[in-house]
C-alpha cells in the first residue's frame, strides 16, 4: 500500500527554524520529521520514525548476528540502585530526579546497567548460563546543562545499550571483542566514518573503554591521533614524562625582582631583559612554571582548593580536569577562594618560598598541590616566589620543592609525542557515535551478581557494556548528506525507496502514476506518491528535494506518451526512460 501525500502527516517549512544551529536541526525540521518540544526535546513524526526505524533495524540485525538477545526496561527507574552503585551522586546535576505521590525517590535513566545486572541476578545462577548478551533499544533522560545542535546533544535521545556478562576475564574480552566487532559492522553499512579512540570510562567505571568518533567540523569532542596509528580521546591520552635528571650539582635557586609580571608572557619578555640565561638561549614560556588554582566541589558539598602547577607553554584544559578530579565539580577559583587564601599572591603563585614551603606535601596550607606529568625530578623552573613582584629562577623539582601528585590537566598540543611512540599527535574534531567499556565486576560487586563456576564457588561476574547513539546518528547522517536545496538519505538509511511525483494536472499524469506506484510496491519498493492534486509541480519539486529520498520518479508531460523522468537526487543526473522500464531502473 503506497503512503500518499493527500493524507499523509507531513508539513514542510520554507524557513529555517530560529534555534538551529546546524544543518542536520534545520533541515529535519523543515523537511517534517521532528518538531521541538523544549530545549533539547523534540516529538518524532511518521518521516523521523521511518529513519530511526531503519538504522535500529541495521543495529537490532548486527546485534542478533553477534549472539545478543532484546529486552525492554521502563525508563522510569527506582533511587535504591543507582545509590547503592554510587551513581545517584555521581550524576550530579545531570539526572532527572522525581518523586511519586508516596515520595519515593525516582529518576529517567540515563544508562541501565543497573537495572541489566539485578535482571539477571534475579535469573541466572550458574557459570553454565554465561556468556550473555543482552540489549535494548531505548529513550535515555540527561539533564544538560546547555542542549544545543538539535539531535546532537538533547536532553532526551534514543540509545541502544548492550551487555555481556561472563564469569572469567577472558570471556570478557571475548565478548567485548565480539561486540566491537559488531559495532565496525554497523557503522560500515550506515555509512559512517569513525575512528575507534581511548576514551575516559566516565561515571560508567570499568577499565578498558573506547569510543568510536565520527569526524565532523560540528563534533564536540576533540581527538588525537598519530600516522603510526594511535588515537585517543583528548581526555584519555597520557603525557609521556621527560627523564628525571640528577640536581646534584645544579646552581642554587635565586629570587630575583620580576615587576609587573602577572602573566607569562610579561614574566619572559622580563626575564629575558634583565636576568639572561647563562647559556645565551632565550627563556621561553616551556621554562617557566605556571600555577593555576581551581576549586572543587565534591559530593558531600565541601569545596577544595587545588593548584596544578604545569608548564607556562600549556593552557589548563577543564574537559581534562574534569576527568582528572571525577566526580567532584570543578570552575577555576573565585575571588572568594583567593580572599580565604591570602598566602596564595595571584600572578605570583609558586610552590616555593623564603619563609619556608608553601605548597605541596609538606606545606603548611592544606592547599593539595598537584602538578603535570612534565615535572620531574631533576626539572629546573622560573616559577613565582609568593612574593608580589617577584619569581624564583632555578627552582628544581625535588630538591627545591614537592608536590602531592601527578594529574593530567594540561591541553594536548598539535606535534605531542604519542604515548605508544607512534609518533607525533595531531587533533581533529568528532561525534561520538559508539562507546564500548569493560565494565569488570563494579557493577556486579555492588549489586551482588555472583554465580556458582565449575568447582561449585561462587564467583563475580564481570560485564562490558555497549552505547550507540541512534538519534545522533541519524542527525549526523543528515549532516553529512544534502545539498543547499535539502536532505539526501542513503538508501540504507532513507524513509521510503523512491518518490514519485505527479508533476501536472492532466488526467493521464495521474493515471501513470499511481500505475507505475502500484507496480514499484509489486516488486517490492517502498513508495511515497505525491498525488496531491492541486499542488503546483515547483512546490512538488522543493518538497522532494527537501524530504530527501534519493529515487524520485517525474511523471510529468511525457506520460501521455508512456514516458517519465529518472531523478537521482545523489548525482543530480536525470534521465528519460519508458514506464514499461522505470521498475526494473529502480529495482
Amino acid at each position: 500500500m503506497p503512503t500518499r501525500l493527500t493524507n499523509y502527516f507531513l508539513r514542510t517549512l520554507r524557513e529555517d527554524p530560529s534555534d538551529a544551529e546546524v544543518i542536520s536541526h534545520r533541515l529535519l525540521v523543515r523537511a517534517g520529521y521532528i518538531r521541538r518540544q523544549a530545549p533539547g526535546i523534540f516529538a518524532w513524526l511518521p518521516l523521523g520514525l521511518r529513519v530511526k526505524g531503519k538504522i535500529e533495524a541495521i543495529i537490532r540485525d548486527e546485534m542478533t548476528a553477534a549472539g545478543a538477545h532484546e529486552v525492554h526496561f521502563p525508563a522510569l527507574l527506582p533511587r535504591e540502585p543507582y545509590e547503592v552503585t554510587g551513581r545517584w551522586e555521581e550524576y550530579g546535576d545531570g539526572l532527572f530526579r522525581l518523586k511519586d505521590r508516596k515520595g519515593a525517590d525516582m529518576l529517567l535513566a540515563p544508562t541501565h546497567e543497573e537495572a541489566f545486572t539485578l535482571l539477571v541476578k534475579d535469573l541466572y545462577s550458574s557459570y553454565k548460563d554465561l556468556p550473555l548478551a543482552i540489549y535494548q533499544i531505548q529513550d535515555k533522560y540527561r539533564d544538560e546543562a546547555r542542549p544545543r545542535a538539535g539531535l546532537l546533544r538533547g536532553r532526551e535521545f534514543t540509545m541502544k545499550d548492550a551487555y555481556t556478562f561472563d564469569y572469567t576475564d577472558a570471556g570478557l574480552d571475548a565478548s567485548y571483542q565480539s561486540q566491537r566487532d559488531a559495532y565496525e559492522r554497523i557503522f560500515t553499512r550506515l555509512g559512517l566514518e569513525y575512528v575507534i579512540v581511548q576514551a575516559d570510562a566516565g561515571a560508567m567505571g570499568g577499565s578498558r573503554s573506547e569510543e568510536f568518533l565520527h569526524p565532523t567540523p560540528v563534533g564536540e569532542d576533540t581527538f588525537v591521533r598519530s600516522a603510526g596509528g594511535y588515537a585517543a580521546n583528548v581526555e584519555a591520552f597520557t603525557t609521556l614524562a621527560p627523564p628525571t635528571r640528577s640536581y646534584e650539582h645544579l646552581t642554587p635557586l635565586e629570587v630575583l625582582d620580576t615587576p609587573d609580571t602577572p602573566t607569562i608572557q610579561t614574566l619572559v619578555e622580563v626575564a629575558n631583559t634583565k636576568h639572561p640565561r647563562p647559556d645565551g638561549r632565550a627563556w621561553t614560556a616551556a621554562d617557566t612554571l605556571k600555577n593555576v588554582v581551581l576549586a572543587l566541589t565534591h559530593l558531600d558539598g565541601s569545596r577544595e582548593i587545588v593548584v596544578v602547577g604545569l608548564p607556562g607553554d600549556r593552557e589548563v584544559d577543564l574537559k581534562r580536569a574534569e576527568v582528572a578530579f571525577a566526580p567532584a565539580e570543578i570552575e577555576p577559583a573565585t575571588e572568594a577562594d583567593f580572599a580565604r587564601h591570602p598566602g596564595l599572591v595571584r600572578g605570583y603563585i609558586g610552590p616555593w618560598s623564603a619563609e619556608g614551603q608553601v605548597l605541596g606535601e609538606d606545606g603548611a596550607t592544606g592547599i593539595r598541590y598537584v602538578v603535570d606529568p612534565r615535572v620531574v625530578d631533576g626539572s629546573g623552573w622560573i616559577t613565582g616566589a609568593n612574593i608580589h613582584g617577584k619569581h624564583v629562577f632555578g627552582l628544581v623539582a625535588g630538591r627545591d620543592f614537592g608536590w602531592d601528585g601527578t594529574v593530567e590537566v594540561a591541553e594536548v598540543l598539535p606535534g605531542d609525542p604519542a604515548p605508544d611512540g607512534s609518533g607525533p599527535v595531531e587533533l581533529a574534531r568528532g561525534m561520538e557515535i559508539g562507546h564500548v567499556f569493560q565494565l569488570g565486576r563494579k557493577y556486579a560487586d555492588a549489586l551482588g551478581l555472583k554465580v556458582l563456576d565449575e568447582n561449585g564457588k561462587l564467583v563475580t561476574v564481570t560485564m562490558g557494556s555497549y552505547g550507540i547513539g541512534v538519534t545522533r546518528i541519524l542527525a549526523i547522517i543528515a549532516e553529512n548528506n544534502n545539498d543547499d536545496k535539502g536532505l539526501i538519505w542513503p538508501a540504507s538509511v532513507s524513509p521510503f525507496d523512491v518518490h514519485v511525483l505527479a508533476a501536472g494536472r492532466e488526467p493521464v499524469v495521474f493515471e501513470v502514476a499511481e500505475e507505475l506506484t502500484a507496480a514499484l510496491e509489486g516488486a517490492g519498493l517502498d513508495v511515497l506518491l505525491d498525488d496531491r492534486p492541486k499542488v503546483s509541480p515547483g512546490v512538488k519539486f522543493g518538497d522532494a528535494e527537501l524530504i530527501g529520498v534519493p529515487k524520485i520518479v517525474i511523471v510529468g508531460r511525457g506520460a501521455a506518451d508512456g514516458v517519465v523522468e529518472l531523478w537521482d537526487r545523489r548525482t543530480g543526473e536525470r534521465t528519460q526512460l519508458p514506464v514499461a522500464d522505470a521498475v526494473a531502473a529502480l529495482r
